[in-house]
């Protein structure tokens, strides 16, 4: 259940979206995405001109990759072409640039039983660009990782938004991850959720593995910890992961 969202994202940003277990995160993911209708209100998708608005593409990735076994790396991400009309041929060349963005040019004819858990949610994230979106939506995607290749992949999609400039959401629980990742830090308070931060992170454009040991982002960790803290998101016992 969500209350009072009044939310504005600028074309090109990146922005996360913070917030306990079942406070709607989700759910504004996949009303923005079109999945679901919310039962009042609008989401507007208003690029700065008409013509830009017609091309605006979105693309959803899942926590889980979402892969289909039998088709192979190269045809898993080719799928979106063929099913908008593309040849096989065709989809298969133009699936090639998004898996070398993600550093998985060597794999093509694997299938995704062959592949690692990182390596399979790379494929999605390459499966989810292929169409060229200029709205990239990513529902806690590294969520079941390891840690060190979930501050990798992080590392990785932050380069893919920088180069591709396109405006990308993402939920986490993870406040490390938030900090690292996003421009934006919108926190979300428990059902009914409604935003109840909306920071923008003081931190450099460049983030390098060890911003993570800085002091500075140790900060802006905490301030969005004590805004989970203050609106009630602990008060099930459970603990924050400020740890990413």
């Amino acid at each position: 259940m969500l209350q009072d969202i009044d939310l504005v994202i600028e074309e090109g940003s990146f922005v996360a979206l913070l917030g306990p277990s079942g406070c709607g995160k989700s759910t504004l993911l996949r009303f923005i995405a079109g999945l679901e209708k919310p039962a009042s209100g609008s989401i507007e998708l208003s690029p700065s001109s008409g013509e830009a608005r017609a091309r605006t593409k979105l693309a959803f990735v899942f926590q889980d990759a979402q892969l289909l076994p039998w088709r192979s790396v190269l045809d898993n991400v080719a799928l979106p072409l063929e099913l908008s009309g593309s040849s096989r041929a065709e989809a298969r060349e133009r699936a090639r640039g998004p898996l070398a963005e993600v550093e998985l040019s060597d794999v093509y004819e694997r299938f995704p039983d062959q592949l690692s858990g990182g390596m399979r949610m790379r494929v999605s994230i390459a499966r989810a660009l292929v169409t060229e979106p200029s709205v990239l939506l990513l529902d806690e995607p590294f969520a079941a990782l390891d840690e060190l290749t979930r501050q990798r992949l992080d590392e990785r999609l932050r380069k893919l938004w920088q180069s591709r400039k396109m405006t990308v959401i993402f939920v986490t629980h993870a406040l490390a991850e938030a900090a690292f990742l996003a421009e934006r830090a919108l926190v979300m308070s428990r059902r009914p959720g409604r935003i109840v931060l909306d920071h923008r992170l003081d931190l450099p454009e460049e983030r390098a593995f060890d911003l993570r040991a800085n002091a500075e982002f140790a900060a802006q960790t905490a301030l969005l910890y004590r805004a989970l803290q203050q609106h009630g998101a602990f008060d099930d016992g459970s603990n924050a992961r400020s740890d990413g």
